[in-house]
């Protein structure tokens, strides 16, 4: 009896092993952040890290930009994603999410050698630091910025106003 006890809680924790990654994938739609490493190649590239993440329909998708311009495509399960950014800016990719917490495999093609060439690599996505989106550092830039912004413009009105005052 103490023998399958032990046997059951041992299924019981394997179960839970296999299953906390997929939590994740209970996301409502909507925009969030994720923490992702970059394996294989030369490793000389990397990825941004957190990366924007979308949820569409129960599908989840991460904005990839890599350390490079020089990324034209990217092919996740065999499906082929093009580089969404502008010429001669970093190379972004909008892909699916297709496993948690273990190395994702993927090829991305560069340009950088000439010669395109398909490399593989390897990413990770991690579940536990999937957060809100305005945990990216872009995000709370855009945040300095605007209440910079507004600080500016009320410290001109408040000028204005007591120069007005003054000359009355």
């Amino acid at each position: 009896m103490k023998r399958l006890r032990h046997l059951l809680h041992l299924l019981m924790a394997l179960a839970l092993c296999f299953l906390l990654p997929l939590r994740a994938m209970a996301l409502s739609d909507g925009e969030y952040c994720v923490s992702v490493e970059l394996s294989g190649g030369s490793g000389k590239a990397y990825v941004t890290s957190p990366a924007p993440m979308t949820v569409v329909d129960g599908t989840v998708y991460a904005e990839l930009t890599w350390s490079s311009a020089n990324y034209d495509y990217m092919i996740v399960d065999g499906v082929r994603y093009d580089n969404l950014s502008e010429e001669g800016m970093y190379s972004t990719f909008r892909i699916p999410i297709t496993q948690w917490d273990y190395p994702m495999q993927v090829i991305a093609d560069t340009t950088a050698m000439g010669a395109p060439m398909e490399i593989h690599y390897q990413l990770c996505f991690y579940s536990d630091s999937v957060g809100d989106r305005s945990q990216l550092p872009q995000e709370a830039a855009k945040r300095v910025l605007i209440m910079a912004s507004v600080i500016i413009v009320v410290g001109g009105i408040l000028n204005a106003v007591v120069k007005r005052r003054r000359g009355a």
